[in-house]
């Protein structure tokens, strides 16, 4: 068999031998060669990991789809349960087994403490004092205050400094001698003039006793305001932050009875139902101390025998004589007024000024009477004695 020869061009030559001749032999590797396949390898990498975390996903969730429901809810269930154990019950919804303060509670105050709290404040006016209460928790709806004691503390015109302990327990100790060994319950302090609520001293003082114990009342009496037969004065307690948070009531209402009085609107500026709640007060009395105290300021037919110094009698009818020629004088003036003035002039000129008429015949029966019965006083001494 005959083969055939193909005639090759002058210029056709391998690759191979080709590079090999028209240039020298370089190296196999270059850096940046080196540097161009690191880039390479890392890029493929980059891609490989997307993709085999895409898939790890997928899976997922195609676990997650074919998991029944009651596994699904189990990280919800497992921040309720710790919502309950740190007394947090839900948004909106008090905790089932945590107990709450109920709205009906009163604190009873006693006649002696009362009493003893109007004396303290009148005697610091204008400045504000403050005391502690004793007395116990008789249970979840009752507070009974037996008895005060002031507080050497100075005060200003809106707050009151923190409690002095060394005096508290001092204090405490001798009336466990003389058989007072109630516990304290509260402090008391007076706003003399401005109403019943709670400053900002007076809510962090109010915090340190309820640190103490959750139940400790702040009782706020204001002396220039109260009146023979009303009293202004109101207890509080604070509310606890996280259940303003968290939506919950900070009382339980079972009755009317912490709802029966209406809040001042001073009161409910200064935090009212906000940072504290006000709570219902009591006076319970017993027979015998509303003997006492109906007796207490009682007259009797003799005391209108009684004499006085003469000396102080003698002042007292000269500065009546006093203020008598000054208001003749006043009476004169307007008199002579009422004929020059028209009427709706006189009554405008009138307005905020002082009745001399009136004060003048005030001031002469008293200097009669006074001296009526002093010189009657006076002449039944000397026959009789």
């Amino acid at each position: 068999m005959q083969q055939t020869e193909f005639a090759t061009p002058a210029h056709f030559k391998p690759v191979g031998l080709r590079n090999r001749q028209s240039s020298p032999r370089q190296p196999t590797s270059s850096p940046a060669r080196v540097l161009a396949s690191c880039a390479r390898r890392k890029k493929s990498s980059g891609r490989s990991r997307r993709r085999s975390s895409r898939r790890s996903r997928e899976k997922k969730n195609a676990v997650f789809r074919k998991r029944p429901p009651n596994q699904i809810e189990q990280p919800r269930e497992a921040m309720e349960r710790l919502q309950r154990i740190f007394g947090a019950g839900g948004m909106g919804q008090p905790p089932s087994d945590s107990p709450l303060l109920d709205s009906s509670e009163q604190v009873y105050i006693s006649s002696l403490a009362l009493l003893k709290m109007l004396k303290h404040g009148r005697a610091g006016v204008p400045m504000e004092v403050m005391g502690l209460m004793l007395g116990e928790f008789v249970d979840d709806y009752t507070v009974r205050v037996v008895d005060v004691f002031a507080m050497p503390q100075s005060g200003t015109g809106v707050s009151v400094e923190a409690v002095d302990h060394v005096f508290q327990t001092n204090m405490l100790d001798m009336l466990k001698q003389t058989g007072r060994p109630e516990m304290v319950v509260g402090w008391y302090h007076s706003h003399p003039g401005f109403g019943c609520w709670l400053s900002g001293v007076d809510i962090n003082t109010q915090q340190s006793f309820e640190a103490l114990n959750p139940r400790a009342v702040a009782v706020v009496i204001d002396p220039i305001q109260s009146v023979k037969g009303k009293v202004v004065i109101d207890a509080f307690r604070l509310i606890n932050p996280q259940t303003m948070m968290l939506g919950q009531e900070p009382r339980q209402t079972t009755s009317n009875v912490g709802h029966l009085n209406k809040p001042s609107i001073q009161a409910l500026i200064h935090g009212l139902n906000r940072h504290y709640y006000s709570i219902a007060i009591n006076y319970r009395k017993n027979e015998l101390e509303e003997k006492m105290l109906l007796n207490l300021h009682k007259k009797k037919w003799t005391d209108g025998l009684i004499l006085k110094k003469f000396d102080a009698h003698s002042e007292t009818n000269e500065q009546t004589v006093q203020e008598m020629l000054s208001l003749a004088i006043k009476y004169n003036k307007a008199v002579q007024e009422e004929d020059e003035l028209s009427p709706e002039k006189l009554a405008i000129a009138n307005v905020g000024r002082q009745d001399a008429k009136k004060h003048l015949e005030e001031h002469v029966s008293n200097l009669m009477s006074s001296n009526i019965v002093q010189t009657l006083g006076t002449m039944l001494d000397t026959v009789v004695f």
